[in-house]
């Protein structure tokens, strides 16, 4: 087998970029075809900006609920007694942000001597990319093994074209100078309750559609239902089980249309209805790639496509759609073209987080797992207002979950809702990956006070149970 040598990568995102690395360092030659910026939306236009924006909406919520902790902000009597925010100052420091990380990464690749070309690039059969040029013409790049990782883009519905005006993705609200009078979040999965949560802690009055019974639908149902109450009580309408027909602007505003007949007014209408892959018109199908349904790239667990000297990773993939998997996806795909050892993806040792107020973060085997007989594992939840750290924060809302085998008490997975639960879940995170058992989790120190004192009580309640599983 001839040496593969030259690696062609299509997209700079997480899944792009960090591949690049991992190729630069076993010695590749490596080119990297980017049209939108190092860092993709991840980095640009989704998750620095959206967690930057969440950081300050996190500080108001600290500042205007610390009443009991003691704290006095103003008179509490006036609008001058508020806490504030200045939208366009927040947004220029979430952009500015975004752009300093996209120019880390380039210079970061640039120091491992990876050659990057600005252009959309496309595949001209399995070993040769077509860049058309930002500054104009192509170029045509010879590579020995190809990673697409060209990310995805947000869906639009025909009858809510966004305008970047009132009518807005979440690639779009950054340009939002003044703070949105009333806010229709259309879509309640993890981005639209994201920015739910921030822009009802800004001070936005926020509407959020669901068209299910609940928010986060593919989340832990408990923890989906703390987060439920809790946007209740800080004043959120959350309409379920409404599905938006439309949406259209007024003189003043935006008007969305639900399919029952009802209609809502607000100033502002934020779509997060989803993602479609950006893998249209880049040469794969012809190249003898196969694309599931949604356009989505098949890959793998080593990020193979159905194209021997073809990977894929990322958003295009639709595999978790997360930056970590993405990439995870990358280096997977390098190490294994490249002939190093590599271990395949396991999904099931992948943590997440959604970045609301609490935050919700899950690793491993469900809760759903559990109930629809997908697996076999004792379940133990334990609420954090019985958490001693938990009280001097003023924390009341969320708890700690774990799952271990019966018999032999290995954790399978668990979910924290907490302030910083995103911190919060990696020694669960390792216990899955590593398979500890709930004696060893529970054998290990935790500062007094703290919230994974919690994490190592669950598993010490768990003790009792396992051997009677």
């Amino acid at each position: 087998m001839a040496r593969v040598t030259r690696i062609g990568i299509l997209g700079g995102g997480p899944g792009g970029y960090e591949a690049a690395l991992v190729a630069a360092q076993l010695g590749a030659e490596v080119t990297v075809v980017d049209r939108d910026g190092l860092g993709g939306s991840a980095v640009l236009t989704d998750c620095v900006p959206s967690k930057t924006l969440i950081a300050t909406a996190e500080a108001m919520t600290d500042a205007a609920e610390s009443g009991e902790l003691g704290v006095r902000v103003g008179s509490g009597h006036s609008p001058e007694g508020q806490v504030t925010v200045d939208l366009a100052r927040v947004n220029a420091r979430v952009t500015a942000l975004a752009r300093a990380q996209s120019e880390d990464i380039a210079a970061r690749l640039g120091r491992e001597g990876v050659r990057v070309v600005r252009g959309a690039g496309r595949l001209d059969g399995p070993s040769r990319i077509v860049a058309a040029l930002v500054e104009g013409g192509e170029e045509v790049v010879e590579v020995d093994n190809v990673l697409v990782a060209t990310g995805a883009h947000p869906r639009v519905m025909p009858t809510a074209v966004p305008d970047g005006e009132r009518i807005l993705n979440w690639e779009q609200i950054y340009s939002l100078e003044a703070l949105p009078e009333h806010l229709i979040v259309v879509g309640s999965g993890v981005t639209g309750a994201e920015f739910a949560s921030a822009y009802t802690a800004l001070g936005s009055e926020v509407t959020l559609v669901s068209s299910r019974d609940r928010v986060l639908p593919g989340e832990d149902a408990d923890a989906a239902t703390v987060l439920e109450g809790v946007f209740k009580r800080r004043g959120m309408t959350v309409l379920s089980q409404s599905r938006a027909q439309g949406v259209r602007r007024t003189a003043s505003g935006v008007v969305v249309s639900l399919d029952d007949g009802r209609t809502i007014e607000g100033s502002h209408c934020l779509m997060a209805v989803g993602s479609v892959p950006n893998t249209e018109g880049i040469g794969l199908e012809e190249a003898g790639v196969r694309l599931a349904k949604g356009g989505y790239v098949e890959v793998d667990r080593v990020s193979r496509t159905a194209v021997p000297s073809i990977y894929a990773a990322g958003d295009c993939t639709g595999v978790l759609m997360l930056a970590s998997v993405a990439a995870m996806q990358g280096r997977i795909a390098m190490w294994h073209s490249l002939g190093d050892a590599v271990t395949p993806l396991n999904l099931r040792a992948v943590s997440s987080n959604v970045f609301t107020d609490p935050e919700i973060a899950t690793v491993g085997w469900t809760q759903t797992d559990v109930d629809e007989g997908t697996t076999d594992a004792l379940v133990i939840k334990l609420p954090l207002a019985t958490n001693p750290r938990a009280k001097m924060q003023g924390t009341h809302d969320g708890f700690v979950k774990l799952f271990a085998r019966p018999g032999s008490g290995t954790v399978v997975g668990g979910v924290v809702v907490a302030p910083r639960a995103s911190e919060l879940i990696f020694p669960v995170a390792l216990a899955v990956d590593v398979r500890l058992t709930v004696d060893q989790l529970a054998h290990s120190f935790t500062v007094y006070p703290s919230i994974t004192g919690s994490i190592a009580e669950a598993a010490r309640q768990l003790h009792t149970r396992v051997g009677h599983g």
